[in-house]
């Protein structure tokens, strides 16, 4: 049973609206005013808030400011009841962060709407949402009734790529997110010396490019495809809108777009401390698990021994070496210059 806190000050109005919700199945907290509010949410953590802005002492918005303030409570969908109508009184509460605002007088059913709307969104805002176009657009759905990105990119937001063309430049500026619609795509560091490094791989439904966008600089890699890709590009300012409209939902777009930094991490001092044969492996089998589709077939690395050698970060004579002595161990096989991972748990466990 979700349980409900009513903070105001006129007892028939907080009486009528605890029957209002009781009636409904909400378990009930009441306060009289500000102060006692604060102190029974803090103690209580209801699922939702109710509050006047109107009352002696702590008014409303001191409500908001000091439970926004309070990481446990800072969550916690809050709706302002007032006999304020005025548009300038709405988008303080909103600014505030405020879910909600209704006006006195009001039905009961706008009531609890607004109830089951917040309370709603609150639970998708809990979810582990996945890092896809679908888990992007259920977030999207909580924080705006705007268009979906299924329907931005309906809307010529998709653009294609070909084998080798660049998506997007070391040192410019951003403007999209990307999200992989089909195809595969690199990203890599150019050193002064003229060699690359590879610092990602992206498949289709990944997204790239969003950490400028959250850092506000420039790209500090390059894109480019690894094959034809469609692509859909969303617009900085949809990404922004969606960080800006809560701080509950910026702090899970992060969460959702960046939770595979750790990962990236592990991968990068594995390329500066791993030995060669090692550096080779783990290469191979990052592929293998970002693009192996058809698991009834043995996995195929289809890109140039240059492209490989900048994802193990190695030279390419010592991958060549190295993919010859994998061969004789029948780890792999070489085919048509494609190489196929023969034996998959051999190269794992070398990079244990």
């Amino acid at each position: 049973m979700k349980k409900i806190l009513v903070i105001e000050d006129n007892e028939a109005i907080r009486e009528n609206v605890a029957e209002i919700l009781e009636l409904s199945g909400y378990s009930v907290l009441q306060a009289p005013n500000g102060k006692a509010g604060i102190e029974v949410a803090q103690k209580e953590i209801p699922d939702l808030i109710i509050c006047d802005i109107m009352m002696p002492g702590v008014d409303g918005y001191g409500v908001l400011h000091i439970l926004h303030k309070d990481e446990a409570t800072q969550n916690i969908p809050f709706i302002f009841l007032t006999s304020k109508s005025e548009r300038s009184d709405f988008r303080v509460a909103m600014e505030m962060g405020a879910d909600d605002y209704i006006t006195k007088p009001f039905a009961g059913n706008e009531l609890l709407n607004a109830i089951e709307s917040r309370l709603r969104k609150n639970e998708l805002l809990k979810k582990t949402l996945n890092a896809d176009l679908e888990g992007l657009n259920e977030l999207r759905s909580i924080a705006t009734s705007s268009k979906t990105l299924e329907e931005l990119t309906e809307e010529s937001n998709t653009n294609s790529y070909n084998k080798k063309q660049v998506i997007y430049k070391q040192g410019s500026h951003p403007h999209y997110l990307f999200y992989i619609v089909s195809g595969k795509v690199k990203t890599f560091k150019t050193h002064d010396d003229g060699k690359d490094l590879v610092i990602d791989l992206y498949n289709a439904g990944d997204f790239f490019g969003y950490i400028p966008l959250l850092e506000n600089t420039v790209y500090k890699d390059t894109a480019e495809a690894i094959e034809r890709c469609e692509i859909a590009l969303v617009p900085r300012k949809e990404f922004e809108a969606l960080l800006n409209c809560n701080p509950a939902i910026g702090r899970k777009l992060v969460a959702l777009l960046a939770k595979n930094v750790s990962v990236k991490e592990e991968q990068l001092l594995g390329i500066a401390y791993n030995t060669l044969r090692k550096k080779v492996a783990e290469a191979l089998v990052s592929m293998q698990k970002k693009y192996h589709t058809n698991k009834n077939q043995p996995f195929m690395v289809d890109i140039s021994r240059e492209e490989l050698a900048s994802i193990a970060g190695t030279a390419t004579e010592s991958l060549i070496r190295t993919l010859s002595d994998f061969k004789s161990e029948h780890l792999i096989d070489i085919q048509n210059g494609k190489v196929l991972i023969s034996d998959e748990k051999k190269l794992a466990n070398l990079i244990r």
